[in-house]
């Protein structure tokens, strides 16, 4: 099925990034998540990402606010269905509310949060497809699915006369599975790609290693996601090189994840316009492929699909 081309209601292309605003009204009080909206913008990002899940609605009131006056001129994603379960009664329900937190009839993607196991894809899909009938939404997204699980959804999509648009997959030096299947698939299939956590919630700044407090900190999910050694190795050898090139490390993590031709547009965030300067910087970090292989190489890469990992060596 041909895609329609995502862009702005007033026709702009998206930015070469997106920032999510799963800080906004939590860690970013209303002042700094506005001061992080204003960065954002005066980089040239017109692309935004939310979800109903973040802060407790404080994150999408707070963007509907930041947007109102350039609504336009910007590009509004937002999630639905996380914990679930994603039957058509609860993405309605959780999207009506979005809606009315952001202040707006229509978003131009709603994306179903995490596959669930509970609910058939059919439901979920009508229910999206109505909505996109009914002009609340402009494109569909899948964030947290696996290859399979896209390509079965899309299946059931096109039967519908509906399409698959753009994936949200995690992707970052440490977190490199969707290089297997996803970006493949995504690439294969004509679907964008808006990555989420490229800086691995923090640790590839190297600021855990120096004691420093984030995320880790506050949250035992993200302490367990990157708790293998290798990833502490693999992130000390990432800031070592950075420092030699002079390039700060979240510039170079977040520029890591753009050079992937699979990558239609990294998801930024921070907690402040002060953490967010320098990935913001990498909108100019252009990495040349011996660079980047030169960083892919500090971690182990992972198995190739059919697990013939003599293809590895190629």
């Amino acid at each position: 099925m041909t895609h329609r081309p995502l862009i702005a209601p007033d026709g702009s292309a998206p930015s070469r990034f997106c920032f999510g605003t799963m800080q906004f009204g939590g860690a970013a009080d209303a002042r700094e998540s506005r001061a992080m909206y204003d960065a954002a913008r005066a980089a040239g990002i017109n692309f935004f990402d939310t979800a109903y899940l973040y802060t407790g609605g404080e994150s999408e009131r707070l963007l509907g606010q930041f947007a109102a006056s350039e609504r336009e001129k910007l590009i509004i994603a937002t999630k639905c269905a996380h914990p679930g379960p994603a039957t058509a009664e609860v993405i309605t329900r959780e999207f009506d509310e979005s809606r009315r937190r952001l202040g707006m009839d229509h978003v131009d993607i709603l994306y179903i949060h995490k596959w669930c196991e509970q609910t058939p894809l059919q439901d979920s899909l009508r229910a999206l497809a109505r909505l996109v009938d009914d002009g609340a939404i402009g494109h569909v997204g899948l964030s947290n699915f696996a290859a399979w699980q896209v390509m079965k959804a899309a299946g059931i999509a096109a039967d519908m006369g509906l399409s698959i648009t753009i994936l949200q997959p995690m992707y970052n030096l440490l977190k490199r599975q969707a290089e297997v299947e996803i970006l493949p698939m995504a690439m294969a299939e004509g679907m964008l790609v808006a990555p989420y956590s490229p800086l691995a919630g923090g640790m590839l700044t190297g600021k855990y290693q120096r004691g420093e407090e984030g995320r880790f900190t506050t949250n035992a999910q993200y302490r367990a996601r990157y708790a293998p050694a290798w990833m502490e190795d693999g992130t000390r050898a990432f800031v070592a090189l950075a420092r030699e090139i002079g390039v700060s490390p979240a510039t170079l993590a977040v520029a890591w994840v753009a050079h992937h031709p699979g990558i239609s547009a990294p998801i930024i965030s921070a907690r402040s316009a002060e953490q967010l300067r320098p990935s913001l910087l990498a909108l100019d970090v252009a990495l040349p492929d011996d660079l980047h292989a030169r960083i892919s190489d500090l971690v182990p890469r992972p198995a190739p699909a059919t697990d013939r990992l003599e293809e590895l060596a190629g």
